[in-house]
């Protein structure tokens, strides 16, 4: 990353701050980290990494984030449980609020790209209350050049006031913290809340609103490219395995979590990645481990030693969402370019929390459809607050609460681009096997390792495959280094009726969770629907 104290010519007066204290412009890392120490915000650990702890909220808050709801957004987006609205003089009134708390404190300006294709790469304007938030915007987004920064005109503005607490009771807010998305405004204010993630996700946010009426298909996947040229997506919510799948050695990364898909190819929103830490290894996450021990790298809620300055990864008391936040370059085989070829592979990833699903199946371009709509998982300890263990749950898109457009827009745009490019799509269970959660076994991650490798040298297309008689998956019979019975989940199950009744209980759970989008398809999708047996 580069380092700069160049201040753009639009300055913060295009947003309505008047700031009465210090401004600080596109600090190097180095500065950043000295005021984060300096401030009390974050203690360096003995190998120089920056530890912060985030306090109440240590994941997202998704009961406190609204969209303002006016005539722009009115009929695009999709208003119910997730996108929930705001009136317009709500926003004014909390905005204003944020204004004036923020132009009494020291700021941190980072100006940055989001989006890797120029042609359709946001520029957004980052404000933060907390040297610490701007070393994460540094990490997360993209640095212009120099020359870029002078003249910088922001498209999206995100003013973060983590120590502004809102009144729900005048504000019109669901408690203390807010994250409020104005799509017409162009800014997202957030406050109440010293949770990183949220700064990144209201950016992301705003791409996945604005992209598809261009063309471009926002993803919730992480990419990467082989050494034949051929690149793969993995779609998969927190905790599923998106980060650590895609850090291979022996692929080029694209990126770890959000993309898009457009007419030239694939491209990283992100400069870099927020991998969560907790348990990590190094023998079997070498590269993800190693961006631990960095200098530059941001850790949240990671326990360390006081006097040692070691760290604990495997330590969950703050919580099981233990995180760092680092540039793509610390990782050894990052693309230079955050660009790839259309994929030729697309991987959907689930953590079955009832392990019947197989650990690997090929799906047709219309169940690729049903299951990126359905998006199925366990919602993994600590990434939402108030979460303690693996639940079942269903989020379509495989990022339902950061798509606010309705789901099957973006489940179209999948299908088209899928027909037109040629992809294969696989449905992939990284959760539980030889029973569910507390009596069965987190999948082997060296067998979801093998599966993918012979998906992506293409291998494991040329072999024989039986249909899942419970969710109509076509199931490979065979694949190298993973035990054939591993491949039946009913197989590894010591109670095979107990295996019988769970599988029928996911799949009513399916079908009734596709309700919502059943008069929203085509007669082909919901062929491939998953039925329960009467």
């Amino acid at each position: 990353m580069q380092t700069s104290h160049t201040q753009s010519s639009i300055g913060l007066d295009k947003h309505c701050l008047k700031p009465t204290g210090k401004v600080n412009w596109n600090l190097g890392r180095a500065e950043l980290i000295e005021h984060a120490v300096k401030n009390g915000d974050g203690k360096l650990s003995k190998d120089g990494a920056l530890v912060s702890i985030t306090g109440q909220h240590t994941g997202r808050s998704p009961n406190d984030k609204f969209i303002v709801r006016d005539a722009s957004t009115e009929t695009s987006v999709n208003w119910g449980k997730v996108n929930v609205g705001m009136t317009p003089e709500n926003f004014d009134k909390l905005h204003a609020k944020v204004l004036q708390y923020l132009s009494g404190k020291e700021l941190f300006v980072r100006d940055v790209y989001a989006g890797a294709d120029e042609t359709y790469r946001l520029k957004a304007r980052i404000v933060n209350e907390k040297a610490w938030h701007n070393l994460f915007a540094a990490n997360m987004f993209i640095q212009p050049p120099e020359e870029a920064l002078k003249n910088f005109d922001p498209d999206f503005t995100v003013l973060h006031a983590p120590y502004m607490k809102a009144d729900p009771k005048v504000d019109g807010t669901n408690s203390e913290c807010f994250i409020v998305l104005n799509f017409a405004k162009k800014v997202v204010i957030i406050g109440g809340t010293i949770y990183a993630g949220e700064v990144k996700k209201s950016v992301f946010s705003f791409l996945n609103y604005i992209l598809p009426e261009k063309g471009v298909m926002p993803m919730h996947c992480s990419a990467n490219v082989g050494a034949n040229g051929e690149s793969a997506i993995f779609f998969g919510l927190s905790g599923t395995g998106k980060t650590t799948l895609s850090a291979d050695a022996s692929r080029t990364l694209i990126g770890d979590d959000e993309h898009g898909w457009g007419p030239t190819g694939v491209f990283n929103f992100e400069g870099g990645c927020y991998a969560k830490v907790i348990n990590l290894s190094k023998e079997a996450e070498p590269e993800i481990y190693a961006t631990t021990e960095r200098f530059g790298t941001t850790l949240e809620n990671v326990v360390m030693d006081p006097v040692k300055r070691t760290l604990d990864l495997n330590d969950g008391s703050l919580t099981e969402n233990t995180r760092a936040s680092y540039p793509l370059e610390f990782i050894p085989n990052a693309s230079e370019t955050g660009k790839g070829p259309h994929p030729k592979n697309i991987v959907m990833l689930t953590a079955d929390a009832f392990g019947v699903l197989p650990p690997i199946s090929k799906l047709t371009s219309e169940q690729a459809m049903y299951h990126f709509l359905s998006g199925y998982t366990a919602r993994v300890a600590g990434t939402e607050k108030g979460v303690k263990e693996p639940q079942a749950t269903f989020s379509s898109c495989f990022g339902g609460p950061f798509m606010a457009r309705h789901p099957t827009v973006y489940a179209k745009l999948l299908g088209e681009l899928m027909d037109k490019y040629g992809a294969d799509c696989w449905l992939v269970n990284t959760g539980w096997s030889g029973g569910g959660y507390g009596v069965g076994s987190r999948m082997k991650i060296a067998y979801t390792r093998a599966m993918l490798k012979a998906v992506l040298d293409g291998t494991l297309t040329k072999g024989e495959f039986v249909a899942d008689p419970n969710f109509g998956l076509l199931v490979p019979k065979a694949c190298a280094g993973v035990p054939a019975e591993v491949l039946q989940p009913k197989a590894t199950w010591p109670d095979k009726k107990a295996y019988d009744v769970a599988a029928q209980d996911v799949a009513r759970r399916f079908e009734k969770n596709f309700e919502q989008f059943d008069s929203h398809v085509d007669q082909k999708v919901k062929a491939a629907a998953i039925r329960a047996a009467a």
